[in-house]
């Protein structure tokens, strides 16, 4: 039976502060659960409540099989966990990768850069769109959301353990990608066509925050502006709609 402060101290995982101190977070929900197991990650503990492991016994059964340790709850336990309204009843709490960019080690043809993308539900939406297009590398600006929040992790849809993510990464960090050979690509109302763009060798694609649009320290070190043409009244795309769009064209 689960303490009170275990339940405490588990469900402290759900604030920002507490996951960057224990370099832990949890995730929720069947799919991300099966993808965190099958991940390079470490899974310290999964909890269910009684009535998910009475419907879901095969996933019950792979749980046992791994040795990770698991844990019943009773659904008024579970609901200190979760971070949903109407949680599914599974649960897990799982290591921190620990990801460490260096320009050196990438080779691949396209890679996408966030700057600002504050909203979790968004930067999550991008990650599973990147993971279907095949992108293996994300950046992240200091400002954009964190990837462990909850909202980042549940729209991701488990993609977040198929591509790695770099935090807190500067412009200045990535200016040697410029030297050895990238296309600095930023999407912008005032860009080409994307989908009249010729590709370079090697891209970086760089997404902003919708409202504000990219800062004047990206569109300094830019090669390219590309935006996709727009044929009604609306100001704008949704940043994550766009990201889909645009990958769609320059991965084709």
């Amino acid at each position: 039976m689960i303490s009170n402060n275990e339940l405490k101290y588990y469900s402290s995982l759900l604030n920002k502060k507490y996951r960057k101190i224990e370099n832990k977070f949890l995730i929720e929900g069947k799919k991300n659960v099966e993808e965190g197991l099958d991940s390079n990650y470490d899974c310290e503990k999964v909890f269910i409540t009684r009535k998910f492991e009475e419907t879901n016994p095969e996933l019950i059964k792979k749980i046992r099989i791994s040795k990770v340790q698991f844990e019943v709850l009773k659904s008024v336990e579970f609901q200190r966990i979760s971070d949903t309204k109407a949680p599914q009843g599974i649960a897990a709490v799982l290591k921190n990768k620990s990801s460490v960019f260096s320009s050196s080690l990438i080779k691949d043809k396209v890679l996408v850069y966030l700057e600002d993308i504050s909203d979790p539900g968004n930067l999550g939406t991008i990650i599973r769109n990147c993971d279907w297009f095949g992108i293996n590398n994300i950046l992240l600006s200091k400002e954009s959301a964190e990837m462990y929040n909850p909202k980042v992790l549940r729209a991701s849809m488990g993609s977040i353990f198929h591509l790695n993510v770099f935090e807190d990464i500067t412009l200045k960090k990535i200016t040697q990608l410029k030297i050895s050979g990238y296309a600095f690509i930023c999407s912008d109302t005032e860009g080409k066509d994307v989908f009249d763009f010729k590709l370079n060798d090697k891209i970086i694609l760089f997404l902003s925050n919708e409202s504000k649009g990219p800062s004047q320290e990206l569109l300094s070190i830019t090669d390219h502006k590309i935006t996709i043409p727009r044929k009604g009244n609306a100001d704008s795309l949704n940043v994550a709609s766009a990201s889909a769009i645009i990958l769609a064209a320059l991965t084709k």
